[in-house]
């Protein structure tokens, strides 16, 4: 399990986490752009953050995925034992399946507001997919300016145009939210490290696929 101190940042530089980087180069030192941490909606409010979910919706086991784009155990689950857990209990309807991002570093936050930019369940997941495969490639550089081009070259292969990109990586208030939606998750269901779960209600580290099977045919029943 990825165990990482859990990205924080105060006040008004949060929403320059994630807004405009990818629309020209960060400041080396702080990492923002002139202005991001201003960005606000016009009301205040921030906007809804959408549940990226796979499987049944009703079903009666719900399992919850708490992973960082970033972080090289998910990378391994999603390549493992998410596959065999997407075709035994995903897709045939047997769990409701929630992702849910944790934001350790810049880049993943980054990675999820390009993987959330449609604000569609299939492009997530499928976008997600290719963030993991292709994970070492976009973080090899270790430098923003250049992790965000190779993000952005990942997420022209998905379908998405450099106009789309600008919008959705320019989007303070989307980014603030996704941050205090973040944080709110990980309080709440005490989530530390990553990949987590939550099955039912009750907490797991990451487990060999035999494992987790064992745990959702208990429940299921």
């Amino acid at each position: 399990m990825e165990r990482r101190t859990l990205l924080t940042v105060g006040g008004g530089a949060l929403v320059a986490l994630g807004a405009g980087w990818a629309v020209t180069r960060p400041d080396p030192e702080t990492g923002l752009l002139p202005g991001a941490a201003n960005a606000q909606t016009a009301d205040g409010a921030l906007p809804e953050v959408m549940d990226m979910v796979q499987g049944n919706p009703d079903a009666a086991v719900e399992v919850i995925e708490y992973a960082s784009f970033t972080c090289p155990h998910c990378a391994s689950f999603h390549a493992n034992q998410y596959q065999s857990l997407k075709a035994n209990y995903i897709d045939t309807g047997k769990i409701r399946f929630v992702y849910r991002e944790v934001y350790f570093d810049r880049p993943g936050l980054w990675a999820s507001m390009i993987a959330r930019c449609p604000e569609d369940t299939d492009f997530f997941f499928g976008i997600s997919e290719v963030l993991y495969e292709k994970q070492r490639q976009w973080l090899a550089s270790g430098d923003p300016g250049t992790i965000i081009q190779d993000l952005r070259t990942l997420a022209k292969t998905a379908g998405l145009d450099d106009a789309a990109l600008d919008a959705c990586l320019s989007n303070g208030p989307k980014a603030e939210a996704l941050f205090t939606w973040y944080q709110e998750n990980a309080d709440r269901d005490g989530i530390t490290g990553t990949p987590s779960f939550m099955i039912d209600g009750e907490k797991y580290s990451n487990m060999a696929y035999d494992e987790f099977a064992s745990v959702l045919d208990e429940k299921i029943g």
